[in-house]
C-alpha cells in the first residue's frame, strides 16, 4: 500500500497518541507493504485465476490494506489494541468514555488523536496549532459530534508508553484561556506545541 496524502496524518496520529517520534511514513509504508504481501499470498491459496486475485493482485500500486490496519499493526507492537467505539460489542460494556485513556478518529484521509494525560483531555489534532483542552463533560459531547460528522472512532486499549507530558500533568492541571485555531487561520499565531503540522506537548 502507498500512504500518500494520508500518511503524514497517520503518522502524526500515532506519534501524538505515544507522545514521541516513533513512527515515519517509511515505518507504515513497510508495515502496509507486509499486510499487502500477506493478502495476496492469501488471495493465492484461493487460485491464481479467481476474478479477486487477478483484479486486485496484478495491480500491485492499488493498496488492498486500509490504514485502520495499518495503524492497528503498528500499535500492536506497543501491545496496544484498538476497538470500535460505536461497535455493539463496545456498547455492551456501558464504558464512560473518561474512563478510557485514548481515541483515534478518522474522516476519509484524516487521523487524529483524542489522549487523557494526567486527569485531563486533549485533542491532539495535527490540523490545530496546539493541543485542545476537552473538559470531561464535554468529551462525551465531542465524540457524538465526531461521529455525526461521518468520523470512525476507536478506542485504544492497553498500556500507553510513559511520557514526560503525563509526568507532568498527572501533577498539575491546565487551563486553557484561548482554544488553538486550524492551521492557516491565522498565519502569525504561532503556538508552543505545535511544529511542522505535529500537535505534541
Amino acid at each position: 500500500m502507498k500512504l500518500q496524502e494520508g500518511s503524514l496524518c497517520a503518522q502524526h496520529c500515532l506519534n501524538n497518541l505515544l507522545q514521541g517520534e516513533y513512527f515515519t511514513p517509511v515505518d507504515l509504508s513497510s508495515i502496509a507493504h507486509q499486510l499487502d504481501e500477506e493478502e495476496r499470498m492469501r488471495m493465492a491459496e484461493g487460485g491464481m485465476a479467481s476474478e479477486e486475485y487477478r483484479t486486485t493482485c496484478v495491480h500491485p500500486s492499488l493498496p488492498m490494506t486500509n490504514k485502520s490496519k495499518v495503524i492497528s499493526n503498528a500499535l500492536r507492537v506497543w501491545g496496544l489494541e484498538l476497538i470500535l467505539f460505536n461497535s455493539p460489542e463496545y456498547r455492551r460494556l456501558m464504558i464512560n468514555p473518561i474512563n478510557e485513556k485514548a481515541f483515534i478518529c478518522n474522516y476519509k484521509e484524516h487521523w487524529f488523536t483524542i489522549r487523557k494525560l494526567g486527569q485531563q483531555w486533549f485533542n491532539l489534532n495535527s490540523l490545530l496549532t496546539g493541543p485542545e483542552l476537552i473538559s470531561d463533560t464535554y468529551l462525551a459531547l465531542f465524540l457524538a459530534q465526531l461521529q455525526q460528522e461521518g468520523y470512525s472512532i476507536f478506542v485504544i486499549r492497553g498500556n500507553l508508553p510513559e511520557c514526560e507530558a503525563e509526568q507532568i500533568l498527572g501533577i498539575m492541571r491546565v487551563h486553557q484561556h484561548q482554544r488553538p485555531r486550524l492551521i492557516g487561520e491565522d498565519e502569525a499565531q504561532t503556538s508552543v506545541g505545535y511544529v511542522c503540522g505535529k500537535t505534541m506537548f
